[in-house]
């Protein structure tokens, strides 16, 4: 996951909508069922799907009250701490 990328997709969340967002994860997911894709661009398409669902996250504790920043963080920090157990 990339913060900002993440960021990035917060920001076009705010200013359109989180619809357009999950409707491109179910586009995404759908494409990962062609059994020609090298595993290269599997990797590619699950990098962008992971993006846009941290996206999704962050924008859901923005608007439970906390600040894009501290979102952003404490967003990243649950990710790196998965990745350390």
């Amino acid at each position: 996951m990339k913060l900002p990328v993440i960021k990035h997709l917060t920001n076009f969340i705010e200013e359109n909508d989180e619809d357009f967002v999950v409707e491109t994860i179910e586009t995404l997911e759908a494409l990962t069922e062609i059994p020609s894709l090298k595993d290269e661009e599997l990797d590619v398409i699950g990098e962008l799907i992971s993006n846009m669902y941290g996206a999704l996250e962050v924008d859901k504790m923005v608007k439970a009250g906390t600040s894009k920043k501290e979102a952003l963080n404490n967003f990243m920090q649950r990710v790196l701490g998965s990745i350390d157990t």
